[in-house]
Parts: C-alpha cells; sequence; structure tokens
C-alpha cells in the first residue's frame, strides 16, 4: 500500500521516508513552499513589530545619558538582526522564484540534488553540502592570499 502524502499535513519525517525517486516531486514542492512562505510571513511581522516599537519609542525623551546609551544599543541589535533577516527574506524569495521555475532542490554550481535533509535544515540552501564546502575553501584561499 502506498502511502499518500498531503503537503498540508506532512511532516519532515513523511518527507524524509519518500523515495528518491520522488525528488522534488509536487507534494515536496508545495511542502517546501509552504515552509517558506511561513518563513517570509514571519520576517515580515518581525520587521512590522521593529518599526512600530522605534516609532512608539521616538516620542518618548530619555534625559539620562547611560539609559539612552543602553537603548541606542538596543537599536543597534535590533537592526542588524533585522538586516540578517532582510537578506535572509531575499533568499525565501528567491528560493519561491526557484519552486515556480521548477528548479528548487538542485545545486545551482553542479545540477545535481541538495537532498531533503539540508533542504529541512536550511529550506534556502542553494548549493549541496559538498559545493558550499567548496566555496568555502576557494573564500579561505584566496582570503589568505
Amino acid at each position: 500500500m502506498v502511502k499518500q502524502f498531503n503537503p498540508e499535513t506532512m511532516t519532515d519525517d513523511d518527507i524524509l521516508q519518500m523515495a528518491d525517486s520522488d525528488y522534488m516531486n509536487e507534494v515536496q514542492l508545495a511542502f517546501f513552499k509552504k515552509r517558506l512562505i511561513a518563513l517570509e510571513s514571519e520576517m515580515v511581522e518581525n520587521a512590522k513589530k521593529t518599526t512600530q516599537a522605534f516609532q512608539e519609542q521616538e516620542t518618548n525623551y530619555i534625559a539620562d545619558p547611560s539609559d539612552r546609551a543602553t537603548i541606542e544599543e538596543e537599536y543597534a541589535l535590533e537592526l542588524r538582526t533585522r538586516d540578517r533577516e532582510r537578506k535572509l527574506l531575499q533568499k525565501i524569495r528567491s528560493a519561491l522564484e526557484l519552486i515556480g521555475s521548477g528548479e528548487y532542490g538542485f545545486c545551482e554550481d553542479t545540477g545535481e540534488p541538495i537532498g531533503l535533509k539540508r533542504l529541512l535544515a536550511r529550506p534556502t540552501a542553494t548549493l549541496s553540502i559538498e559545493a558550499q564546502e567548496r566555496r568555502e575553501k576557494m573564500q579561505k584561499h584566496f582570503a589568505e592570499d
């Protein structure tokens, strides 16, 4: 009996149990699309919360220099976090485009499958582990010269 998979209720284990020949079939693509859309929504919501918090704080004047410095440091940390999330948001949107074009899940360097375990851990991955390691070695090599 063949197990029927529903992308709406699938778990990571369900994805991993699928046959290798099912790699990036419609069900898997729908599963990763759902996951990426959820991540995208989370990033957008975090950005809205940050904007609201900054707008609320702008109206409060803080006289104590130590308190003001602490708040400015918290703002700087929050902005760095949002910048990382902004970059991740771009990767998420690129991954969604790859799903639309049918190229999702395949290494951009080699064309080989990236692998389900890697995509479950990092759904925005565009390189297989081997290709990523090669790039990192090359970057390290050229950084040392």
